[in-house]
């Protein structure tokens, strides 16, 4: 990717976490592009590639105010660590509303000090505790160490969640993660590093069942959605941890439903 941002989507969206989507929406910016590689990505149309509309960070800024003006809760940037710079850039003037920092969680400190301030609201992945799966899925070696020290440098920066009287969320971290066919000891493992490195009240963990085969993705255990047995043994195993901040996902949240469409030209302002 060139130095300018390229984005493929703007627009209000509905699908996030309660308190970021709220009643309005949030006002979600997709870059195109990723910094990983994962075999099963439902936006795949847009990671892989070039898939998108160029623009300057003039531009970015005025989409910032628009959505605004739309009513969003929060400005919601999706997958921009490679355009680190243009982000940085284009959030010198504090917005009215908060920065949702929307990423797979594998970030470099550097990276996140440099938007220390600018971001209210961080969204990253834990994907894997295991680092083979982090190769084999998604091409990125020392993933777990990488992910777990970026996910304790966004708290240090924006510190315990906020939500407001109206539900809202006004500043903190979720922690996502999405439970993978044949893969419950990996989920396992994240509940237990959020449990031993949290306490109560400092970050929300949200644990996602919508996994969603792709056809391009061939590995057999991906090739389907998650057992109702796969997610009853992961609730119970969450319930048991003793975490209560936070979500999860019902099983029938796995569809094709919760892929935005992305139209080249379209809900871009």
């Amino acid at each position: 990717m060139g130095e300018k941002p390229v984005i493929s989507r703007a627009d209000l969206h509905f699908w996030e976490e309660p308190p970021i989507s709220g009643t309005n929406g949030s006002g979600t910016i997709f870059f195109s592009g990723c910094n990983l590689q994962c075999v099963f990505c439902q936006n795949e149309k847009i990671s892989r590639g070039k898939f998108g509309k160029e623009i300057t960070i003039d531009e970015l800024k005025c989409i910032y105010h628009e959505l605004i003006d739309k009513g969003a809760h929060n400005i919601n940037l999706v997958t921009g660590t490679h355009f680190i710079d243009a982000i940085e850039k284009s959030l010198d003037t504090p917005l009215c509303v908060p920065v949702v920092y929307n990423c797979g969680g594998y970030e470099s400190l550097d990276s996140l000090k440099r938007l220390e301030g600018k971001i209210q609201i961080y969204l990253p992945d834990l994907k894997y505790a295991d680092d083979e799966l982090a190769i084999k899925y998604s091409h990125a070696p020392n993933y777990f160490e990488t992910a777990t020290k970026a996910i304790k440098e966004m708290h240090r920066q924006v510190g315990n969640y906020i939500i407001n009287d109206d539900g809202i969320m006004e500043k903190g971290v979720i922690v996502r993660h999405l439970i993978l066919p044949g893969e419950l000891k990996n989920t396992k493992r994240v509940i237990d590093w959020i449990k031993e490195n949290f306490r109560e009240g400092e970050i929300l963990f949200s644990l996602m069942s919508q996994f969603t085969p792709i056809e391009s993705c061939k590995i057999p255990n991906l090739t389907r959605r998650l057992t109702q047995e796969e997610y009853d043994e992961i609730q119970e195993y969450l319930f048991n941890s003793g975490i209560e901040d936070g979500f999860m996902q019902e099983l029938s949240s796995a569809s094709e439903e919760y892929v935005p469409p992305f139209k080249l030209g379209e809900n871009i302002p």
